[in-house]
């Protein structure tokens, strides 16, 4: 009987004992689970449920209106996201157990840890979290302030390829001197450089994930949106705590800026202001092109706008003067397309003698300034303006410009070799690698060359050819490099020469091209006999492009055009150049013989 009485307390003391451990490990786990519950609703940014998990004490400390202020301004301020806490021990006491734990914040400033404590209470069989500011951060008592500092990132330079500024970060003037872009060239280089400005909504849901904020500055045009990436760097964040004072406690986080990289182009900037005050008062393009490496010296488009403008701040009047000028000075030229008209003949000559086509006795019978196949054309005639003595060949047509002579040439060339040949030399094809965006060349609206009659137009560079003057830089660069196009390209890289297209052109053909176009400007009876200067031997091409619609089309316009470049220059450096102004019906002195005054200015 005694041994069953010792049994039975012996039982009724284990029962009691395992009751009180399964009331500590249950009272331990809802302990962890009110803390853990606290933790997922801030990375819920539900504040108003948060509320509801803190102490009786704790409320009578805040009201709920501050507590949910105080709470989302810290963490959605420092862009906290899935906090994660790690319980490391537990110290009880009277009616309040102590949780010690780890904690890591990502934010804006790189990831916060630190070790922190936190009293769980009993208050109407559920546990509460006795709330103080010290839970946001240790350091962070009921008055002090958690604030968020930028550190800016300095956007990168552009340079030309001899370390002047193209564009730089300066000092404006305004209310209070601040730093801003400044563009030293203004008007010079602005369709060029381009400019940055305060980021769009549309432009920030495009870019989401790259650092971007409302606040932002991004390249909108130019090399400024062609090398945002190089050039913008990183904004820094600093998180810390102050006093009430202003006094700071402590640096939270902090994550150093990374300023962007200077783009070093390989324009020179001399170059660059000569041209444009040259052209300033005309609407018209300079491409220039070192015509062995592809390096662009100059890109000039007139009229022009000054990126400054866009710095300091528009005004919608402004704004709307620009885009309605009818001088267009925000249409970059030199990205466009146009009708080339005769500087196009070279391009014919070496299509047909590379392909075998045309050699260089060819010759056609017509005399007169005007000509038509048969009466299968109607009233349609191919005009030429001079007539000349000697044998119709490709170097005597080239001299004289005889239109006659290539509308001839690219039908005997015949429309599919013609086609093959524009497209060998990347006709309907972008640059590759190029930064700013280019139209392409093309020599069909359609796809095809229709009829024989626009076969020959095309062959003197009317019909629908149209071709970008940067690509027609890297064509006439075939005549400098034994038939191979060089890549264009604006970004410094030294004397490297990649090529666009390799063997455009047989060297046979290069040879009797470049020969021609040398006696163009050095014959007496070249077009281009203006541009003749001593001690320099140069090869080029005029060209007039009329842009009727019709036959009695007298408002469209005609093209001024004017290719180029020099052989053997005595400075070791040679130049190529492509230029054109517009409406030269208008101008007294002629098209492509004005461009030739102003080039001349270089040499």
């Amino acid at each position: 009987m005694k041994v069953k009485k010792i049994v039975i307390i012996a039982l009724i003391v284990t029962f009691i004992i395992l009751a009180i451990i399964g009331t500590l490990i249950y009272c331990g786990y809802k302990q962890d689970k009110a803390f853990k519950s606290f933790i997922a609703l801030i990375n819920e940014h539900n504040y108003e449920a948060l509320y509801d998990t803190i102490s009786q004490e704790a409320k009578a400390k805040i009201t709920k209106e501050d507590f949910i202020k105080r709470n989302k301004n810290i963490y959605e301020g420092i862009d906290a996201t899935k906090i994660e806490v790690e319980v490391t021990g537990k110290t009880k006491g009277i009616g309040k157990t102590e949780i010690s734990y780890n904690e890591k914040i990502p934010s804006s400033a790189g990831t916060i840890e630190f070790s922190n404590k936190v009293k769980v209470v009993m208050e109407k069989m559920e546990y509460k979290i006795d709330w103080t500011s010290n839970l946001i951060f240790p350091d962070l008592n009921d008055s002090y302030k958690v604030r968020v500092s930028t550190l800016t990132a300095k956007r990168g330079e552009i340079l030309d390829r001899n370390g002047e500024k193209l564009a730089e970060n300066g000092e404006v003037s305004s209310a209070e001197e601040e730093e801003k872009r400044v563009y030293p060239l203004g008007k010079e280089a602005s369709h060029l450089i381009g400019y940055i400005s305060s980021i769009t909504d549309k432009e920030l849901e495009d870019n989401a994930g790259k650092g971007y904020s409302s606040g932002s500055k991004i390249g909108k045009s130019g090399a400024e949106l062609a090398y945002e990436e190089t050039l913008r760097g990183q904004d820094g964040k600093e998180i810390y705590i102050e006093t009430e004072d202003g006094e700071r406690v402590k640096t939270v986080a902090k994550q150093e800026q990374e300023d962007g990289q200077d783009v070093k182009l390989t324009i020179d900037a001399k170059m660059q202001k000569q041209l444009y005050n040259q052209m300033e008062d005309d609407k018209g393009l300079f491409v220039v092109m070192d015509p062995k490496t592809g390096e662009l010296l100059a890109l000039v488009s007139t009229p022009s706008y000054d990126s400054n403008d866009f710095i300091s701040g528009m005004t919608n009047e402004k704004w709307e003067e620009l885009n309605n000028d009818p001088a267009k000075p925000l249409y970059n030229k030199f990205t466009q397309r146009y009708c080339p008209g005769s500087t196009f003949k070279p391009i014919t000559a070496a299509i047909g003698l590379t392909a075998g086509k045309l050699t260089p006795e060819t010759t056609f019978n017509y005399s007169g300034l005007s000509w038509q196949k048969d009466t299968s054309w109607g009233d349609d005639k191919i005009t030429t303006l001079k007539e000349y003595s000697g044998a119709k060949n490709i170097q005597n047509a080239l001299i004289n410009s005889d239109n006659i002579f290539f509308g001839q040439a690219a039908m005997q060339i015949g429309t599919e070799t013609f086609i093959d040949g524009l497209k060998k030399i990347g006709f309907d094809e972008e640059i590759p690698d190029f930064p700013l965006s280019l139209n392409k060349s093309q020599f069909s609206n359609t796809g095809e060359i229709e009829t024989e009659k626009k076969l020959a137009d095309s062959g003197y560079g009317q019909g629908d050819i149209l071709v970008n003057p940067i690509h027609m830089a890297s064509i006439y660069s075939a005549f400098a490099n034994n038939g191979n196009m060089v890549k264009p390209h604006i970004l410094y890289k030294g004397e490297q020469t990649e090529y666009f297209k390799e063997g455009a052109f047989s060297e046979e053909a290069v040879e009797q091209v470049k020969d021609a176009l040398v006696q163009v400007v050095e014959s007496p009876n070249g077009t281009a006999n203006d541009m003749y200067i001593s001690g320099h031997t140069i090869a080029g091409k005029t060209g007039t492009a009329e842009l009727k619609k019709s036959a009695d089309d007298k408002d469209s316009g005609t093209l001024g055009w004017f290719d180029c470049f020099t052989i053997n220059e005595p400075s070791g450096k040679d130049l190529l150049i492509v230029s054109m102004v517009e409406n030269v019906q208008d101008n007294t002195s002629g098209g492509s013989h004005y461009l030739i005054k102003k080039i001349k200015t270089m040499f």
